[in-house]
């Protein structure tokens, strides 16, 4: 049973027979579509370049982050989402993911050190965007009003192709984006030769680059969604191409399967790949392909035979392949304990689960005609998996702190060996939790491990604990350098600069050469004999030390020059450059 659709908009001279390009007689033709989406888009690339736009030195701060991440996917949904029709529903929707994927992206940037926001909550919470999408699309054209709990309810044909169509037209569109930056570079090519170097250098500026794709992403889909007609008919035909893969894939599969019973799963352990990671990628295909047979309802599955038996048979698939990808995480996790990343495994192998067991009672109940069992199924679980995946992204389960508990305990307990311990995932991976755990670690009594919860504390980031020595106690970087002259100290921003540098922040000697009033020579070496590492520490004309030689000058431009006629003379050019024992460490840099 399915609400009452909502009442169709009456007739109007401006949809005429034949004039409208659209699929559903309820949505009025909007010609200005394209040119406002591409606005739209533009406008938001231009802001989320100004909101992440920072030195690479420097650390995006949080509420950046989560404000870049608001106005992209606020705009990306409701481009993908609108209608004329109930507008206000869209923007509505748009906004409320924004927000809700903007403050995921701030806690999620602020949970680690030097953290990013595109972690697994992130990618939850876009899981989450991406299934309520055609969700919220469906309901929108069939509801008479807005009570969303009923969403069970609605027709399986319409979801079905609003979410095949979605997928069309966001990677026709991305496709588009890429061929409107070919052509810009032609054109700015072409104009290069004349000598007018306008777009060239707009491409070099990255606002342009920003504002040209959000403008040739939402103007491409304006255009499709005007013309979903032909859209439907080129999805139609992804969905029989990929159809025609059904095949080949439960062959395969049943042949994989099979070898299994005779071979056992002590091969798959021993291939060296992750064994969740095939499973997992070989019963998504499977669910896709499935899908693209059996269609968006009865009236729509594939007639061929060949097409009809493989269908059931994928869908059996998925649950041998999530099982044995559940026990792989099962048995990585008793080997090694847990991660979050294990976590999220265990979870999109249940996930997996839950699907195969449904595929399997639908094709015992339903036999040639599964179909028919699977989709209402297939609906509740896409409502299921839309709000299961919104529940984990949300700062309530904390993953860093499960893994946290469980690795210290190993290590107390002697199944995890000091010297293998992932020192670097409980600093820089577990969140305030694994740091938490490190300070307790400190005060251990043992000192090899005091020592090692110490270096992993004072790291600045984690390649400097994934040595072949593992984490290594430094002194404090005040008795690990030397200013040459002495007497010049150096500016507390520069000192940050040099301490945090790939040179300096975990060598045992550090020196910073004051090569003049705005450029710093900078010597480190990890270890006595160890090769030295060398770089700049300038201060730009914003008055900022970065790494670099960002004081460098630009060479002059050269007059036009008459060989035949030019006075010719050997100069002795003195130049500078940093030597170390008499050895020359550095090239000549003035």
């Amino acid at each position: 049973m399915t609400d009452t659709t909502a009442p169709a908009v009456p007739d109007s001279p401006a949809r005429s027979p034949g004039v409208s390009a659209r699929l559903d007689d309820n949505d009025l033709p909007w010609p200005l579509r394209p040119w406002i989406m591409a606005a739209i888009c533009a406008a938001a690339g231009l802001a989320f370049h100004l909101l992440i736009d920072h030195h690479y030195d420097d650390t995006l701060a949080d509420w950046r982050s989560a404000l870049a991440t608001a106005v992209a996917v606020a705009a990306v949904v409701f481009v993908l989402g609108v209608e004329l029709r109930r507008w206000h529903w869209a923007l509505g929707f748009a906004l409320g993911w924004g927000a809700i994927l903007g403050l995921i992206a701030w806690q999620t940037a602020a949970y680690n050190i030097q953290g990013n926001p595109v972690e697994w909550p992130f990618w939850s919470g876009m899981l989450a965007v991406l299934v309520a999408t055609p969700l919220f699309q469906t309901r929108r054209d069939v509801a008479p009003d807005w009570r969303f709990w009923k969403l069970w309810q609605m027709p399986y044909a319409r979801l079905h192709s609003h979410a095949w169509t979605d997928a069309v037209i966001g990677a026709a569109s991305l496709a588009f984006v890429g061929i409107t930056f070919l052509l810009t570079v032609l054109i700015g090519q072409m104009f290069k030769l004349i000598g007018i170097n306008l777009i060239f250098d707009l491409l070099n500026d990255e606002w342009f680059g920003w504002m040209l794709a959000g403008a040739a992403f939402g103007g491409a889909v304006g255009l499709l969604r005007e013309r979903d007609k032909l859209v439907a008919t080129l999805q139609r035909l992804v969905m029989i191409v990929l159809a025609v893969l059904a095949p080949v894939l439960a062959v395969a599969l049943v042949l994989f399967l099979l070898s299994l019973a005779g071979t056992g799963l002590q091969k798959l352990w021993d291939s060296g790949f992750s064994t969740a990671a095939v499973m997992m990628a070989a019963a998504a295909f499977a669910v896709l392909l499935a899908n693209a047979v059996i269609g968006n309802g009865s009236d729509d599955r594939a007639t061929s035979p060949a097409l009809r038996w493989a269908a059931p048979v994928l869908v059996v698939a998925v649950l041998p392949l999530a099982g044995i990808a559940y026990y792989s995480m099962h048995l990585r996790v008793i080997q090694y304990g847990w991660t979050p990343e294990r976590i999220w495994g265990v979870i999109a192998a249940v996930i997996a689960l839950a699907y195969g067991i449904a595929g399997v009672w639908a094709v015992v109940k339903g036999r040639r005609d599964f179909d028919d069992w699977l989709r209402p199924m297939q609906q509740k679980l896409a409502i299921g998996l839309a709000l299961l995946a919104l529940f984990l992204a949300l700062p309530i389960l904390d993953f860093g702190a499960i893994s946290a508990r469980d690795q210290l305990a190993r290590l107390k307990s002697g199944a995890t060996p000091a010297e293998k311990f992932d020192w670097a995932a409980m600093a820089f991976d577990f969140g305030p939790s694994g740091r938490a755990a490190l300070k307790e670690l400190e005060r251990s009594p043992i000192k090899a491990r005091a020592d090692a919860a110490k270096a992993a504390l004072t790291a600045k980031n984690r390649w400097d604990l994934t040595g072949p020595d593992g984490p290594t106690l430094l002194k404090p970087f005040a008795e690990r350098l030397r200013v040459v002259p002495a007497e010049r100290a150096l500016p507390p921003e520069a000192l940050e600069r040099v301490s945090g540098s790939y040179m300096c922040s975990r060598a045992k000697a550090c020196v910073a050469v004051w090569l003049d009033d705005k450029r710093i020579g900078v010597l480190g070496q990890n270890e006595p004999g160890d090769s030295l590492n060398f770089d700049f520490v300038t201060q730009n004309d914003a008055g900022q030390w970065v790494q670099g030689d960002w004081a460098k000058a630009s060479p002059a431009k050269k007059p036009p020059v008459d060989l035949s006629k030019a006075r010719i003379e050997v100069e002795t050019v003195q130049q500078r450059r940093l030597s170390v024992d008499g050895v020359p460490e550095s090239g000549t840099f003035e």
